[in-house]
């Protein structure tokens, strides 16, 4: 029978990954708390207020994942010592989401068809191992037409960024 456990497997454990995933639901869910209370959570003379809904929901992911990181830390079940997810596969997660991440960082700072154009010749290129001028290329012609179809033909502007390289457009 093989051994599945986290020394050996090289790789992270189903109780890291719990815990790691219940305290960010829990810092998470402590905010929306926070932030419902300031909105009004009770029931008042015409209804419910603002934060009435979010507050419970919030309120029942708190606890949930106070549940979870308890067991987490002090749980002796052996899934727990299982591997979660081994080097490799988890290096190929991230080779896709840490480039997402920069892409809605992109989208922010210079632009949905700017970060686009960007994001499609990274992932040609480095994912796809394209080359250079294909992937160039190929960002640019897709970035332009999703700016003619909305820019231009639907006129239905979308965010070009804080910095704005594509002011001088005129859109």
């Amino acid at each position: 029978m093989q051994d599945n456990r986290h020394e050996d497997a090289g790789g992270i454990s189903n109780r890291a990954m719990e815990i790691a995933t219940a305290a960010i639901l829990l810092a998470f869910s402590g905010l929306f708390l926070w932030s419902s209370y300031k909105l009004g959570f009770r029931w008042s003379a015409d209804g419910p207020q603002s934060g009435f809904f979010p507050f419970y929901v919030s309120l029942f992911i708190f606890v949930s994942s106070l549940v979870v990181l308890f067991q987490g830390i002090a749980g002796k079940a052996a899934k727990l010592h299982e591997t979660f997810v081994e080097w490799g596969p988890f290096k190929q997660v991230l080779s896709v989401l840490i480039p997402a991440f920069a892409f809605v960082v992109g989208v922010q700072l210079i632009g949905i068809y700017v970060a686009a154009a960007i994001y499609i010749a990274g992932f040609m290129r480095f994912i796809g191992k394209y080359g250079w001028p294909k992937s160039i290329l190929l960002a640019i012609i897709v970035s332009a037409a999703a700016f003619m179809m909305f820019e231009v033909w639907f006129q239905v502007p979308l965010f070009k960024g804080t910095w704005n390289p594509l002011g001088w457009t005129g859109y």
